[in-house]
């Protein structure tokens, strides 16, 4: 087995044509590994195919081409093997009414066959905090406590990989900090994350390594940190001692009055150096009260990669 908790390799899915809507090629070719013990970040803006990718490692979308291995499992030649090694947290709230807590996960638990001396739905509930919901009918649980009902559901078969589609999508403050806190424990336990999210600042937290798709193919793929090294673009605010009646103004620099006063002024640092930037602060006969900088973030290499594919 290798060191990857999957292996991805020229995988394609189009979808056929249906009705007036012509054929969809969803998937492009791509090629992914996801080291065993991560937390990865999938993202790409709606429609990239992060969820078509994620289906597919599921086994609920049946790929057009491609290989796909699961934890050193062929997903054609070891089918079962490989979807009992991942579980998956929808982000659709796919839950039986009439189902108590404990008797969803007996089921669940049924279907991947655990035998039932093995099955720990009592522990699972606890670790999500539902134990003092499990025998109450699902229908009569909040919206957070079905989100936490799924991430039980995910883990009944104990998966060594699990997938959060959008899991805190929607959900108040307390619950995603108590959705992470399981996270981080699962992860220090051994458990690769593959977590998918709108909220990038979440992704820049949480995540060791990060791939993003647009239009169906792979655009990036690198840490974390590496991505965010991609940009050099830093911002400086300036506070001036009174209000500034000439801007700055200097070749390679973006200078934006803001409405407290203070002065953002953007540049690179390739072709600007800090010390030019404060010089022509001076030059505009600008006393400066303060000045910090701000460095580029997830969400600026992620605008930058996808705006123009």
């Amino acid at each position: 087995m290798t060191g990857n908790a999957i292996e991805v390799r020229r995988l394609a899915k189009t979808y056929a044509a249906s009705g007036k809507s012509p054929a969809k090629e969803a998937l492009k070719g791509i090629d992914l590994d996801i080291p065993r013990g991560s937390v990865f970040g999938l993202l790409g803006p709606n429609g990239a195919g992060k969820s078509t990718l994620i289906n597919i490692l599921a086994g609920l979308v049946v790929k057009s081409a491609g290989q796909v291995s699961i934890w050193g499992f062929d997903q054609d030649r070891n089918p079962r093997q490989s979807r009992a090694a991942i579980g998956v947290m929808p982000q659709e709230l796919n839950l039986d009414p009439f189902f108590t807590p404990r008797a969803a996960l007996e089921v669940q638990a049924g279907l991947y066959g655990v035998p039932a001396r093995e099955r720990k739905s009592d522990e699972i509930l606890r670790l999500v905090g539902l134990e003092d919901k499990a025998g109450a009918y699902a229908r009569t649980l909040s919206g957070g406590m079905r989100r936490r009902l799924l991430l039980a559901k995910a883990l009944v078969h104990h998966p060594h990989i699990l997938v959060l589609d959008e899991p805190t999508a929607g959900v108040d403050i307390e619950l995603r900090q108590m959705l992470w806190e399981n996270v981080r424990k699962l992860n220090d336990e051994g458990m690769t994350i593959i977590l998918t999210t709108h909220y990038l600042e979440e992704a820049e937290e949480m995540c060791d390594e990060i791939a993003i798709i647009n239009h169906g193919t792979l655009v990036a793929r690198d840490s974390t940190a590496n991505l965010l090294g991609q940009l050099d673009k830093k911002t400086m605010i300036v506070t001036p001692e009174s209000p500034a009646e000439t801007l700055p103004d200097a070749p390679g620099l973006v200078v934006e009055s803001r409405p407290d006063g203070a002065l953002a002024i953007s540049y690179h640092l390739n072709e600007t150096p800090a010390e030019a930037v404060l010089e022509a602060v001076r030059n505009a006969g600008i006393r400066i009260r303060d000045v910090r900088t701000v460095e580029a973030d997830l969400e600026d290499v992620f605008l930058n990669l996808t705006r123009s594919r």
